[in-house]
């Protein structure tokens, strides 16, 4: 009785890593997919914090977003940079 007892909680942990597992791969992903965006809003928030103007940095990369959003691409275009 006490081992059956014991196999249920196990099993509950096991689930638990799964879950975190799986979460810790999607913020893998997430962050590597978004993270040019998240290291420049970080970079100018501490530019901001210490005194610095994190204006220009933030308005650079949202004309440059803008043309991106503005090209026109294709398969033939794709490039993966490792």
């Amino acid at each position: 009785m006490k081992s059956r007892r014991l196999k249920q909680l196990g099993q509950g942990m096991t689930e638990y890593i799964i879950i975190v597992a799986l979460i810790a791969i999607s913020a893998i992903a997430v962050y590597n997919i978004f993270g040019d965006t998240v290291r420049g809003q970080v970079g100018d928030m501490a530019a901001e914090l210490g005194g610095g103007d994190g204006i220009a940095a933030g308005a650079a990369g949202a004309g440059n977003a803008n043309a991106e959003a503005a090209a026109d691409y294709t398969l033939t275009d794709f490039q993966q940079d490792e």
